[in-house]
C-alpha cells in the first residue's frame, strides 16, 4: 500500500485538500479594500454561481457553515411567525436549535436518524399550520441520507410565502443541486466537505425575495446580516475582513471543478458510492440509510461485526497511513463513515478499503 510523507484524511470533512490547493493559499497577500481583491471576488462569485445553478449571488463568509443557519433564521423567519425545521440526524436537530436559540418558534418533522423526509411529509406540515421558512439538510452528514431536495421544493413552491431554506453542506459539489429550479431562497455550503478545501469559509446561494423580507426585519445581526453583505457583494467586496488566503484557493479548485464538468463529479461521487455500499455489503456490514437515499458524498456503514473503530483509526494510521472516522454522535461505533467526497478517486477509496480488509484480516 502506498503511504505518503503525510496522514491523510478519509474524514467527513475537513477532507483532504490537494498539494496545489494548498499552494494555492501562499499567494501574496492583498488587501481586500483594493482592485486585486475585487477581481478576485468578481471572478469567484460567477464560477459559484455556475456551480449552484444560480442566476442570484453567492455570499462567501469567513465562518463555518453554523454561521450561514444563523444568518437564514435572522434574516428570514419574522418573530411572529414560526419556522418548520426537518430534523432526523445531527445537523438537522442542531439547526433547529440554532433557531430556537435565536428566539424563533419552531416546530419539526422528526423522523428517526437514518431516514428520510418525503415530499409528502412536508405537504403535510405545511397544511396544518403557516410557516415563514421550511428548514431542510440536503445530505445529513451524520447518517449519510440524501432528502429529497427537489421535490420537497415543488411541495414548497404550492405556498407563496414560505421560503425554502436548505443545507447542503456535504451535498454540494458532490450530489445534484440546482437552487433555482427547486426554488431554493438561501442554499449554504462549508469549504471542507465536497468543495475539498480548507475549513474556514462558506458560501451560500440567495434569492432576490430573501432579500425583501430582510429589509422587513429590524434584528438581523450584523456579522451575518444579508443586507449587509450585498451592500458589499455589488462593490465585490465584503462587509469585514475575508480570508483572503481560502479564497484564492477556491478560486483555483473551481477552476478544476469546473474543468471536470459539474455533472460529471456528481457522477464521480455516486460511482465512488457504488464501490462503498458492494464493499460493505460483501464484507457483512449494513447500510444504516434508508435505501433509495444513501448518499453519493458520505457512506455510514452498520457496524453489524462490530469492529474496534479505534483500533481501526489506529492501524489506518499507522500501517496505511489514513486518518478514519469512528461515526458520529449518538451512533459513534455503533456506525463508521466512508466519505468519497472531493477530490477522493475511486482508487484512493479502494485503497482504504483494502486497508479496512487488511485489519479485520489482522484482527481474527
Amino acid at each position: 500500500m502506498s503511504r505518503t510523507d503525510h496522514t491523510r484524511l478519509f474524514l467527513p470533512g475537513p477532507v483532504e485538500v490537494r498539494r496545489e490547493i494548498l499552494e494555492a493559499q501562499t499567494q501574496w497577500m492583498i488587501g481586500h479594500r483594493t482592485s486585486e481583491f475585487a477581481d478576485l471576488f468578481a471572478r469567484l462569485q460567477d464560477k459559484l454561481k455556475r456551480s449552484f445553478f444560480t442566476e442570484s449571488r453567492v455570499y462567501i463568509s469567513g465562518s463555518s457553515g453554523s454561521g450561514l443557519w444563523e444568518g437564514a433564521i435572522r434574516c428570514g423567519v419574522r418573530d411572529d411567525r414560526k419556522v418548520l425545521h426537518l430534523t432526523g440526524g445531527a445537523f438537522s436537530e442542531r439547526w433547529a436549535q440554532i433557531s430556537r436559540a435565536n428566539g424563533k418558534q419552531v416546530d419539526c418533522i422528526q423522523v428517526d436518524w437514518g431516514k428520510a423526509h418525503s415530499a409528502e411529509m412536508v405537504a403535510e406540515g405545511l397544511d396544518k399550520a403557516s410557516y415563514d421558512a421550511v428548514c431542510a439538510v440536503h445530505n445529513e452528514t451524520s447518517t449519510g441520507v440524501t432528502n429529497p431536495i427537489g421535490p420537497i421544493g415543488e411541495v414548497v413552491k404550492r405556498h407563496a410565502d414560505t421560503f425554502y431554506f436548505v443545507d447542503t453542506v456535504s451535498g454540494y459539489l458532490g450530489t445534484e443541486l440546482r437552487v433555482d429550479e427547486w426554488g431554493i431562497d438561501i442554499a449554504l455550503t462549508s469549504s471542507q466537505k465536497a468543495f475539498a478545501l480548507p475549513p474556514g469559509v462558506a458560501f451560500a446561494a440567495v434569492s432576490d425575495r430573501l432579500l425583501e423580507r430582510a429589509q422587513t426585519i429590524p434584528h438581523r445581526g450584523y456579522y451575518f446580516d444579508f443586507l449587509t453583505l450585498e451592500k458589499s457583494l455589488l462593490k465585490n467586496n465584503t462587509p469585514s475582513t475575508p480570508p483572503i488566503a481560502l479564497m484564492y484557493a477556491a478560486d483555483r479548485q473551481m477552476d478544476s471543478i469546473l474543468a471536470e464538468g459539474i455533472e460529471a463529479r456528481w457522477a464521480r461521487h455516486r460511482a465512488m458510492r457504488d464501490v462503498a455500499h458492494r464493499w460493505a455489503l460483501d464484507r457483512g456490514f449494513g447500510l444504516y440509510a434508508q435505501e433509495g437515499y444513501r448518499s453519493d458524498t458520505v457512506t455510514t456503514v452498520e457496524n453489524k461485526p462490530g469492529i474496534d473503530v479505534n483500533a481501526l483509526d489506529r492501524f489506518m494510521r499507522a500501517e496505511v497511513g489514513f486518518a478514519m472516522d469512528k461515526g458520529y454522535g449518538k451512533i459513534k461505533g455503533a456506525t463508521f463513515r466512508l466519505p468519497h467526497m472531493g477530490d477522493v478517486t475511486i482508487d484512493m477509496l479502494r485503497e482504504v478499503l483494502a486497508g479496512i480488509d487488511a485489519f479485520m484480516a489482522s484482527s481474527k
